[in-house]
């Protein structure tokens, strides 16, 4: 049948290659669709995560914390002076401009409070920066250091540096426009700062410059990696296959691959996020591998002598099944990536999927047909066989030995996983060449922290913030977490209520405490906040009803245990302590400290159930029970032995991580399919001993095995170069992962193959 069917492809060749550009072109047509580029740190988080339902809610209560922040820092190291203070106000102005700014802080519009006589004036702590004397500045100076507002948040505790936050409230209905647009005005500000102000350096960080490096970022690996990967790889084709016309020909169908699994994308209303705008480097390394194995065989073929026709017949006979099985198991592989709790990673996968199985269509219909169109020349060919045959010759003589060493081996690098720690820093998913990373640096180490944790403490009932007791407890949590080393700062309402009360005291130090009544506490507020200027009320820090207010705690950068154990510790002090107050931490350091152990244990069930499918259809296709399971080990024991490599290493595993080894289980599957079908065939059909097996499999599918792992290991380490560490980490574990596998192929399966049949006697088919 398969030989029919062949020679119906060959003999309508251009007809089968016509049909076979308009599917691409109908397909690839809902390409444009997969726009426009998702640019919020959000789209990580499935709609049913608790963590983003807490920053939610959150964000529904008070004013949102997307914010942009100029961060200031005059080279001649002293902020109070009257000229940098006179930048930073007219910077403080002009940022009230930014799109969907609705609140700015700085050191000189700071509400600072003081009382004369009866009275509280409420100001902006700098004036006319230009006429104060330096008795003014210090006492300004003075003022900003004591102030818990300010000091580790706005102002540096050396006084060298400042930072203008500026808070953003997008509407929500076009990011791509609405993001953009806030942050080009703000980097159109830093342009001009820059030129205006040359004694002063300035950078930008904030939550709505990290949803911009985003985009940024994998528009950048798009210009860059798809192009290089498309060279390496010709390169390489072109190296090992010594063919110019199978070169052309893998690398168009490659092409048609891309935009069949991008062109599905659209049309099934996939959007393009970091993750999943990694598919078409995916795609265009794991779409080479069938056709390869088509391509190496029927040059073998050639070699030895027989026709083109009957080569591509004979390769089609032969690599059909394995070819269909191994796209069977890497679409399983990837579409297990749906039980990811990130949905980018499930876009990824059925992108990818989508290309594999493009892929495979292209290659039993358009390859066969255009390689009888290209002029073939295999005098030369074919690189690696005679290599083969040696390491088939000492793999079948040191058969025990290396059974022995492998295993152990395996064993060892098994037993170094538990030196993994799960750590996810989201301000490194972007390396140092982009700007975002390296000005978050700087404001980290100079400045404030950008991880936080947020709690909403409920006083249980309306203007219930101003209760003494309920004060009272808040204080208490907040002393708790000031003594921790984690914290740099704690922003509290509890604050602005003891300098009020000092205030109006006189400003009598002995007075800088919670005001004794409830009553005395919400006179305090109602005067505080009628003398607020627009734009600077408390809807950051209380809610409407006045019932409920927010503690934010400014962090250190901390991996992702220590930051899960601190809100561990914080809720066990909380229930030990106040628990009438008890409120669980919501913010973006928290989401995506808890999603990389979330997606671990969705991607557990994935990836079982990947195993269990792909172990089933391994039985069904090789006939055999024994075989099939057999064939696991191989397929299991790469991921493995990788992580261990990545414990000694590394050892550390985020959430691009945990996604690799059901991503990887479907293609290291491939080599293991192609070697077994040889190997069942030499034992089946020419009745060889386990021994002769083994031979024959190398010669025949060896060559094809290392120019595909050579192949997907260029791809994946062209991955690895990006700038995005979630698509670098995952394409350095997955070229380690397909190294591994094609070493274990080669010396660990055969070894295994040849323990079990022994003492068969030898069958035909």
């Amino acid at each position: 049948m398969l030989v029919r069917y062949t020679e119906w492809i060959l003999k309508w060749r251009y007809l089968v290659i016509l049909l076979s550009l308009i599917m691409v072109g109908v397909i690839g047509s809902g390409a444009p669709k997969l726009m426009p580029f998702s640019n919020d740190y959000r789209v990580f988080f499935s709609k049913d995560n608790p963590q983003l339902n807490a920053f939610e809610d959150l964000q529904g209560t008070y004013t949102k914390d997307d914010n942009v922040m100029f961060v200031i820092s005059p080279k001649n190291g002293n902020i109070f002076t009257p000229e940098n203070l006179s930048a930073i106000q007219a910077i403080t102005k002009e940022a009230w401009q930014i799109p969907h700014s609705i609140r700015v802080d700085s050191i000189t519009n700071f509400q600072h409070t003081y009382a004369e006589e009866d009275d509280l004036i409420v100001d902006d702590l700098i004036l006319e920066p230009t006429s104060m004397t330096k008795e003014q500045l210090d006492y300004a100076q003075k003022v900003a250091l004591k102030e818990p507002a300010l000091a580790a948040r706005l102002l540096s505790l050396n006084s060298a540096h400042t930072g203008i936050n500026v808070t953003v409230q997008l509407p929500g209905i076009d990011q791509m426009i609405e993001n953009p647009a806030t942050v080009a005005y703000a980097r159109k500000m830093l342009a001009e700062a820059k030129v205006k102000y040359p004694d002063i350096d300035f950078r930008l960080a904030g939550m709505v410059m990290m949803n911009n490096a985003f985009p940024e970022a994998s528009q950048a690996d798009g210009q860059t990696l798809i192009p290089m990967a498309f060279g390496l790889i010709a390169i390489v084709l072109l190296l090992l296959l010594k063919g110019f016309s199978a070169t052309v020909a893998t690398i168009i169908l490659v092409l048609c691959s891309i935009i069949i699994g991008m062109g599905a994308g659209g049309h099934f209303g996939i959007k393009l996020t970091p993750p999943s705008a990694s598919a078409p480097i995916i795609i265009l390394t794991i779409a080479i591998a069938g056709a390869v194995h088509l391509l190496v065989t029927m040059l073998q073929e050639i070699h030895k002598g027989m026709s083109k026709h009957d080569a591509i017949v004979e390769s089609m006979r032969v690599n059909f099944m394995p070819i269909f099985l191994t796209t069977i198991t890497t679409a399983m592989g990837f579409l297990s990536l749906n039980s990811s709790d990130a949905p980018p990673f499930g876009d990824l996968g059925n992108m990818s999927t989508f290309g594999v199985l493009g892929a495979f269509l292209l290659t039993i219909t358009f390859l066969p047909a255009i390689m009888f169109i290209l002029p073939i020349h295999a005098k030369h060919f074919i690189a690696g066989t005679g290599m083969m045959d040696k390491l088939g010759n000492f793999v079948v003589e040191k058969r025990n030995a290396l059974l022995m060493l492998f295993t152990t081996i395996v064993l060892i690098f098994i037993a170094m996983i538990p030196q993994n720690d799960l750590n996810d820093v989201f301000v490194k998913y972007f390396d140092e060449s982009i700007e975002f990373r390296r000005d978050t640096d700087f404001t980290t180490e100079n400045l404030t922290g950008t991880y936080t944790i947020a709690y909403s403490l409920n006083s249980g009932e309306k203007e219930g913030v101003s209760r003494p007791e309920f004060l009272a407890q808040v204080e208490k949590f907040t002393d708790w977490y000031e003594m921790q080393d984690e914290a740099l700062h704690v922003s509290t309402i509890t604050d602005t209520f003891k300098r009020l009360n000092k205030n109006m005291h006189g400003d009598d130090e002995s007075y800088y405490k919670l005001p004794e009544s409830k009553e005395l506490a919400a006179q305090y507020l109602l005067l505080y906040e009628m003398s607020l200027p627009y734009g600077l009320d408390l809807n950051n820090q209380i809610d409407v009803a006045k019932q409920s207010t927010k503690v934010n705690v400014v962090l250190k950068t901390i991996s992702s245990n220590e930051l899960l154990a601190l809100e561990q510790r914080a809720n066990d002090w909380m229930q030990q302590n106040t628990p009438d107050i008890m409120a669980n931490g919501a913010s973006p350091s928290i989401m995506f400290a808890h999603i990389g152990r979330r997606n671990i244990i969705s991607m557990l069930t994935g990836t079982t159930i990947a195993l269990a499918l792909i172990s089933l259809v391994l039985i069904i296709a090789l006939k055999s029970v024994k075989y099939g399971l057999i064939s696991l080990i191989p397929n299991l024991f790469p991921a493995g032995v990788a992580f261990g490599i990545w414990g000694l290493a590394v050892g550390e595993v985020g959430l691009a991580l945990s996604i690799v080894t059901a991503m990887t289980l479907g293609i290291v599957v491939d080599d293991t399919i192609h070697f077994m079908s040889k190997y069942i065939r030499a034992r089946k059909e020419k009745g060889l001993d386990s021994q002769q097996a083994v031979r024959y499999a190398f010669k025949n599918v060896g060559v094809a095995l290392w120019v595909t792992s050579a192949v997907l290991i260029s791809g994946f380490m062209v991955l690895s170069q990006s700038n995005f560490e979630l698509n670098s980490g995952m394409g350095l574990m997955t070229s380690i992962i397909i190294a591994v596998a094609l070493i274990l192929d080669f010396l660990l399966l055969p070894p295994l193959l040849m323990a079990i049949d022994s003492d068969k006697k030898n069958k035909t088919a």
